[in-house]
């Protein structure tokens, strides 16, 4: 009888090769027997289906199993942004992982009393116990769970089965039978197509990520390394550029990287990623936004306004909706689309419109929100208090000024109604550095140099020129500055006889409505303090008109009183 099966069983394997080589199991790394093409196998064993199956007194009955089960206890997946149950693993499941989480060797079957000696050794398809790394199993799949979630398409899915129980299960994605896509998968998942018949991101289909047919150039750390098959770029690859669906690095959200910015920045440091989104050599620089100073902190259900200090890539990107597509200022650019905000009012916002809602998260007076890099006389490090657009003053970055006496200090296409973006200013330094404020060589992340120094800490102050206040030149009429056309008649007494910066009497964001007035605050007058000192008991500017004024205040040994009107 046991010589009939074993020639029955021969002669099916032969047929199925015969009319179809490529789906045969015959030909897979799930062939153990000792004609397997795989690395582990069989020493002697010639028999195919018997590592897993046997026709009599098999456990559990249905599918003939001729394994024992580990009755292991497993560390399940878990993520703040999972709303699926994943349970102990059960049905289908529990039987895979009798050989894929290691506890029992492969050679171990319920017929035979002495195991198969085996050869080679598991690698890539050992889960472990520790499913925490490893895509969810054993969870029910509903109607429910997709509208619930949002972002999952709603069964019956296409080509991915569930169980009885309507349960996924490591079949739902895996034939262990046939290897037509590699990695025995039920469909290819070229461009993430499998990943897809099940997740349905927002924003995915105009993103770039899901569009760029960059390539790894063969330098550094392959990006794709932590694939078994990986495709030949960037969209082919799509999910799979930063997640692993097993054995992966970043538990949560199975990122293939522990440290967040290490999934973006495998590509984005001149080796797949064009040269000019060279990021890697922004974050070298002295002054930057330290995404490398911070790991496991970022949660992408944190609240919009960032209560614990850190800054991660994805504070401001969202890698399933990033593309190149350009805005107007205020209005969001494309590289910024889907991230969560703070509107100018205050309120939570799912997906920023404006770039500054972005920046409002970490900036808008959070205990440990960056204060203001000058001591002034008016303190705040709330720039959204800075920039309302009710201020006494402030550059227009939420909204337009419409300020008519300053056109004259604008350099074309500038004008008196003109709205600027935060990284107007703030921004990696460098003709031919990525957009954004990822790093500079100089202070506050500034795209163009402005020298502070007022005579505090040196008796000569700043001298003037072009590359001096290069920021403030790239807006403000330098010739008209000081030649005392600008609003301001004195300018070159100031910054170019006296050496006086800028930044002593102005403060760039703006002064808040709720600290300043129009008459004392107007033209982003806030004094510097320890550089600005009262006269007496008075230290204020004070506007009564158009190119009309006067200062009430000591500074560098100068008392300037109400007589001294400009």
């Amino acid at each position: 009888m046991k010589k009939a099966l074993k020639i029955s069983i021969g002669i099916l394997l032969v047929s199925v090769s015969f009319f179809s080589n490529s789906q045969s199991i015959v030909t897979t790394k799930h062939n153990l027997s000792v004609s397997g093409t795989g690395s582990v196998k069989a020493v002697t064993e010639s028999e195919i289906c018997k590592f897993c199956h046997t026709p009599h007194m098999g456990s559990p009955a249905a599918p003939l199993w001729n394994r024992t089960i580990s009755g292991a206890s497993y560390t399940l997946y878990n993520s703040s942004t999972m709303n699926a149950i994943p349970g102990q693993p059960d049905g289908s499941s529990i039987l895979c992982l009798s050989c894929h989480d290691g506890t029992i060797a492969l050679g171990s079957i319920m017929s035979s009393v002495t195991p198969i000696a085996m050869t080679g050794t598991m690698q890539r398809g050992n889960l472990t116990t520790d499913l925490s790394n490893d895509h969810p199993i054993s969870f029910v799949y509903n109607a429910s769970l997709a509208s619930t979630d949002g972002q999952l398409k709603t069964p019956p899915l296409s080509t991915i089965p569930l169980d009885n129980n309507s349960r996924v299960q490591c079949t739902s994605c895996h034939d262990s039978h046939k290897n037509l896509y590699t990695k025995f998968l039920r469909a290819s998942n070229e461009s993430s197509a499998f990943c897809f018949l099940c997740h349905d991101r927002t924003y995915w289909a105009s993103s770039t990520h899901s569009s760029s047919t960059s390539t790894w150039n063969g330098t550094g750390t392959n990006p794709w390394g932590h694939m078994e098959f990986p495709y030949s770029n960037v969209s082919k690859n799509a999910c799979e550029n930063c997640h692993a669906p097993h054995n992966a690095q970043g538990k949560n959200r199975l990122l293939k990287s522990i440290t967040e910015e290490g999934n973006c920045l495998d590509c984005h440091n001149g080796n797949v990623a064009a040269s000019t989104k060279n990021l890697v050599n922004q974050f070298a620089k002295t002054y930057k936004h330290n995404v490398a100073g911070y790991i496991n902190i970022h949660d992408p259900n944190e609240s919009n306004s960032v209560t614990t200090q850190h800054v991660e890539c994805v504070d401001c990107h969202n890698a399933h909706a990033s593309n190149a597509t350009t805005a107007s200022a205020p209005n969001i650019n494309g590289s910024m689309i889907g991230v969560k905000g703070i509107n100018q009012s205050g309120v939570a916002i799912t997906s920023a419109n404006y770039e500054y809602e972005i920046c409002y998260k970490c900036h808008a007076g959070n205990t440990w929100s960056p204060a203001s890099a000058t001591s002034r006389v008016i303190s705040q490090n709330n720039v959204r208090l800075e920039f309302a657009t009710t201020n006494p003053s402030g550059h227009p970055v939420a909204g337009a000024r419409n300020i008519s006496e300053i056109t004259t200090n604008l350099i074309s296409p500038n004008t008196a109604s003109t709205v600027i973006y935060c990284t107007a200013c703030h921004a990696s330094d460098g003709a031919s550095s990525p957009a954004g404020p990822h790093g500079s060589i100089y202070p506050q992340i500034l795209k163009l140099q402005y020298l502070k120094n007022d005579g505090a800490s040196s008796a000569n102050g700043t001298t003037e020129s072009a590359s001096a206040y290069a920021l403030c030149y790239s807006c403000h009429n330098r010739a008209n500055i000081i030649n005392n056309v600008s609003t301001f008649p004195e300018h070159k007494l100031h910054i170019v006889d006296q050496r006086t910066p800028c930044n002593t009497c102005h403060d760039p964001h703006g002064i808040s409505s709720t600290q300043g007035t129009s008459a004392n605050n107007s033209n982003l007058i806030n004094f510097r303090s320890g550089v600005v000192t009262p006269a007496g008991t008075l230290l204020r500017f004070v506007d009564t008109g158009v190119r009309h004024g006067y200062c009430q205040l000591v500074c560098h040994g100068q008392t300037h009183a109400a007589s001294m009107f400009y």
